[in-house]
């Protein structure tokens, strides 16, 4: 695939990077990538994606844009109340670069469906604010062997990290870090708890690199790290992560055998 003219005007800060150049830009536009969720993690990481020219994007999210949305989730405006949020992320991104073919899915992911959702793409990024779906997705991509980057907040705080358990006998999947889902009446979303908005692009933001960097395989996957923000402090610590001899799905003796589905 050669580019054109206009892409090579567009990604030019990106083909002049050592790292990128373009070939690397050639896997980018090449490379499909599914976004779930539509809201304040899934917005930055869908328009930073989109502008760096990653050639397919699916956004998943059964859910319709609330005026409340529009604190953090910036793929979206007030025009855009009460109207699908994945209907209104596609238009933004269209907007911002039609190089990129977007597949809404505007639904709910869950076991029945996830399976023949994600067979199309070759990374998912968790933008999600419940356990169900996240563990859900962190299983399914250790059956199917992809990449997960997965990233978390509430009020001040944000954690990011990218789980490949099924690349090697060291790194852990999202069941080594978190075991079990919290119980309900501790698992606080960002509706009851609150969150700052702008937090939502920082976590975001970097979800869009790692998922960059594991597209070009370059620089250091967080695969086995765990980053985590500090709004208030401005601190970011990165901790080391471990595969659990004991987890369910990846473990030496596993009880999760299969992806989960219907």
């Amino acid at each position: 695939m050669n580019l054109t003219d206009e892409q090579l005007d567009r990604y030019a800060r990106h083909i002049v990077l050592r790292d990128v150049g373009g070939r690397g830009q050639k896997k980018l536009l090449g490379a499909k990538v599914l976004i779930v969720g539509a809201g304040g993690l899934g917005s930055p990481m869908l328009l930073y994606l989109a502008a760096a020219g990653i050639g397919t994007l699916g956004v998943i999210d059964d859910d319709a844009v609330d005026l409340s949305n529009l604190q953090r989730q910036i793929a979206h405006e007030t025009t855009d109340i009460n109207q699908a949020k994945v209907i209104s992320a596609q238009a933004s991104i269209e907007r911002l670069n039609p190089d990129i073919n977007v597949i809404p899915y505007q639904t709910r992911l869950n076991a029945d469906n996830a399976q023949g959702i994600l067979a199309d793409y070759d990374l998912i990024a968790d933008g999600t604010d419940n356990f169900e779906t996240r563990f859900l997705l962190n299983d399914i991509c250790f059956f199917m062997r992809k990449p997960l980057v997965s990233g978390a907040m509430l009020q001040f705080d944000g954690q990011i990290s990218t789980f490949k358990a099924y690349e090697d006998g060291n790194n852990p999947c999202y069941r080594c870090v978190f075991p079990v889902p919290p119980p309900p009446e501790i698992a606080q979303t960002c509706g009851e708890a609150g969150v700052l908005g702008a937090l939502a692009g920082v976590i975001g933001s970097i979800q869009a690199i790692e998922i960059i960097k594991e597209i070009l395989n370059i620089g250091d996957s967080l695969s086995g790290r765990l980053l985590l923000y500090d709004a208030l402090s401005t601190e970011f610590r990165k901790i080391k992560v471990s595969r659990d001899p004991a987890c369910a799905l990846c473990g030496a003796e596993p009880t999760i055998l299969r992806i989960p589905g219907p």
